[in-house]
């Protein structure tokens, strides 16, 4: 192994450590859900209010799910005896992952989560615990127990209680990969029930899968499976009750004999056991998924290169068609829990397979595509499973589990209305509540050149560590370059980037570059060739300048000094857009449920009806290039009244773009608690808006806009992202004051989107 190698393990390990170790530890908490600030409250919340419910839960048990959190709580149960890829680790080992486990179903499908780790490995004892806690929980996710134990434990707990129950390990990569499958047959043109199957593992995933794949239509006498030591066949002895299902009478004992015209190969077991020569032997069009990792049992690279009409998935974010778990688990239990299911059965879980392959065949919205920062994306060899950051997965897969609990018997309270179920969900998670994901995944496919000022900051450096680490950006360390070594030294900060001081002896030909561009773009305007000598020796100019001349895709400054000062040497040297006046800044809020735009934050004090017409404009347009429809509202303190200085500007401001730009989805004079509130814009059957609320604010002046945020920001009940500049012909974006670690993060990555963007839109000018 390299040096460079070990180098990125070890920071790695070490970023791992620090993020679990960061306040407030664990990646999962308990919140209150209902209102707790009162005495009245408290004595609703427990003594005596909370007796009123105990006694009807004690007539009714199934009003539990009236009265508690019962319904939306799952626990993530494990007794570390078979943790990832590393084995028999011991329960308290184990809650890393479970917690984890508990963060996913949180972040994916609203689901609460328990985590709980049992130090117990005798299965009849850990059975009888499970049971014992059951009454807590809506539903139960066994994870990472070993086989075979976990077929024994999942199938007596099926049996014993009447809650949801699945042992992801197993029956999570069985749904997605049927899934999968279905949607690979189909571009062979081959039939599950005349396919001839090998499957490389026989432990529980394996066994599940293959199980999953006969309820589909496969034939047994269609199957070979390998085990450590071979094909299990009728040679074989000793083979434990799961693998006796799966004998197969047939001399053939080896992979590569079992390989030679099989129609698919499932891996499910170690690293590189596939050998080309073992694709080369697979009839035509041959289906591969290799689904150990990191490794698969196949490089995918190697495989193409290998077999052009090769079919392949793998479990791996960084090829197509990654066997995901998360496109199933989180979705599955919030159908089950939704319908009060008393199981997982197998019509639901097949129900599941459909509606993931199914949703790979539709057409890929806008924000899917974005989020890979791919031209296109349709049905093909190179995707044929749906990508993790697709939010119709929630609508689709949920609501086909809900069907088919209701069409099976086993769900307790059928869903009536399934348009008002599918808004419920949508609700729930917000449309775009992965935003920061996508955004990210978009900037690693083509990463920028991101200029950071102040690199000598802890929070720029960690910052810029991460956006390499991840390869988010291509950072650039701008400062003072002695500091700035030894702040990485003493943070233990280890960056191979680039760091450029302006006052640097090597930075005297840039200089002296710069220098004169600056004269020239400022000698009528109060400059002399002095003070841009003396100019391009502070990072304030030295940065744009690198911009301006191509030294750097993509520019953030600010962090130590107020805004007003870092955007004028910015404005100085960097041109706007054609046809803007005037820049302007938006901030992105992210809630729980759904981004919101506010704009102008930080640039224009007192903008007049035009300037705000021009803000609504390009906050529209920086809006949609996030694959978000803008919904604006144009605010002041009356509605539709305009009655006051402030509310005739704005009234003013609507009607021109009412005039000009009659597709403009824009209203207001209007208060921003009305703009957010879907019965309050009812009361205005005559505005633009209609009854769904605004994503974008537009505030009548500087001091509102800026105010309001930056409550947002100190009370921490949202993500707060930029601000974001706009009207500048290149990409140049300030951070507030003592910005954290995430917010440069994020700022950097709107960044990277903003360099992309500008590239493609420079291509196509040309052409």
């Amino acid at each position: 192994m390299s040096n460079n190698n070990n180098r990125d393990i070890k920071r790695f390990n070490k970023a791992a450590l620090d993020y679990h170790k960061a306040e407030p530890k664990g990646k999962i908490e308990v919140i209150p859900s209902k209102p707790h600030s009162s005495a009245r409250d408290l004595s609703l919340a427990y003594s005596p209010g909370v007796a009123i419910p105990c006694l009807e839960i004690e007539k009714d048990p199934k009003t539990a799910y009236d009265y508690t959190g019962k319904g939306n709580l799952v626990a993530v149960i494990s007794n570390g005896t078979a943790v990832l890829g590393l084995g028999d680790i011991g329960a308290e080992a184990s809650k890393p992952v479970m917690e984890g486990k508990g963060l996913l179903f949180k972040i994916f499908a609203d689901i609460n989560v328990f985590d709980i780790e049992i130090n117990e490995k005798d299965p009849d004892k850990f059975i009888e615990i499970v049971k014992g806690i059951a009454p807590t929980f809506g539903g139960i996710n066994l994870e990472d127990i070993k086989a075979p134990e976990a077929f024994y434990i999942e199938q007596r707990l099926k049996e014993e209680l009447n809650i949801p129950l699945m042992h992801d390990d197993q029956h999570g990569t069985a749904i997605i990969s049927a899934a999968a499958l279905l949607n690979a047959l189909e571009l062979a043109n081959k039939k599950i029930e005349e396919v001839k199957m090998v499957v490389n593992g026989a432990g529980a995933a394996a066994i599940a899968c293959t199980k999953l794949y006969m309820a589909l239509g496969l034939k047994k006498e269609n199957i070979l499976m390998c085990d450590s030591k071979g094909v299990i066949n009728t040679q074989r002895e000793n083979l434990t009750p799961e693998k006796i299902d799966f004998i197969a009478d047939t001399q053939i004992t080896t992979l590569d004999e079992a390989l030679v015209g099989a129609d698919v190969f499932v891996g499910l077991s170690k690293g590189d056991v596939m050998t080309p020569e073992m694709l080369l032997s697979m009839a035509e069009n041959p289906i591969v998924f290799g689904l150990a990792n990191p490794t698969p049992e196949i490089d995918y690279n190697l495989a193409v290169q290998t077999r052009k009409d090769v079919i392949m998935a793998t479990g791996r974010s960084d090829f197509p068609n990654q066997v995901n778990n998360v496109l199933g688990f989180p979705y599955i239990f919030r159908g089950a829990l939704d319908v009060q299911s008393t199981t997982i059965n197998e019509e639901m879980k097949l129900a599941a397979v459909h509606a993931i392959a199914n949703l790979a065949k539709e057409p890929v919205p806008e924000a899917v595509i974005l989020a890979y920062n791919l031209k296109n994306l349709s049905f093909g060899r190179d995707y044929f499973i749906p990508k993790p950051f697709d939010n119709r997965l929630i609508t689709k897969v949920s609501i086909a589990v809900a069907k088919a609990a209701m069409e099976s018997g086993v769900a307790g309270k059928p869903i009536t209305d399934f348009d008002e179920y599918e808004n419920q969900l949508l609700d729930r998670m917000g449309r775009d509540e992965k935003l920061v994901r996508m955004m990210q995944n978009r900037a690693k496919s083509n990463p920028k050149r991101v200029t950071l000022g102040n690199a000598e900051e802890y929070n720029v450096l960690k910052a810029a560590q991460i956006l390499y680490e991840e390869g988010i950006a291509h950072p650039i360390l701008l400062g003072e370059k002695k500091f700035i070594k030894e702040q990485m030294k003493k943070f233990g900060i280890e960056l191979d980037v680039p760091i450029v001081d302006p006052a640097d002896d090597d930075q005297e030909e840039k200089r002296r570059e710069y220098r004169e561009t600056l004269w020239k773009l400022r000698q009528r305007k109060g400059m002399n060739e002095y003070k841009a000598k003396r100019f391009v020796r502070q990072r304030d100019y030295f940065g744009p300048l690198m911009l301006r001349h191509g030294d750097t895709d993509a520019l953030v400054v600010g962090f130590s000094k107020n805004y007003t000062s870092v955007l004028r040497p910015v404005l100085q040297v960097i041109d706007k857009e054609v046809g803007v006046e005037k820049v302007a800044s938006m901030m992105m809020i992210l809630t729980d449920k759904k981004p919101m735009f506010f704009a102008d934050t930080s640039v224009n004090d007192n903008p007049s009806a035009e300037d705000l017409v021009n803000i609504a404009r390009m906050a529209e347009i920086t809006v949609k290039s996030f694959a978000i429809e803008p919904r604006i509202a144009m605010l002041a303190y009356e509605n539709f009244a305009a009655i006051s200085e402030t509310s005739k500007k704005v009234a003013k401001a609507v009607e021109i773009l009412h005039d000009k730009y009659p597709n403009m989805v824009v209203d207001g004079e209007i208060q921003p608690d009305f703009a957010m509130n879907a019965d309050h814009l009812a009361d205005y059957p005559f505005s633009k808006l209609g009854t769904t609320p605004a994503n974008v604010f537009i505030f009548p002046n500087l001091a509102s806009a800026n105010i309001s945020y930056k409550i947002i920001r100190g009370m921490k009940t949202a993500q707060v992202i930029g601000p974001i500049l706009m009207g500048l012909s290149q990409p140049v974006h300030a951070l507030q004051m003592r910005a954290s670690v995430d917010e440069i993060v994020n700022l950097a990555t709107i960044a990277v989107l903003d360099a992309q963007r500008r590239e493609v839109l420079k291509k196509g000018n040309r052409k």
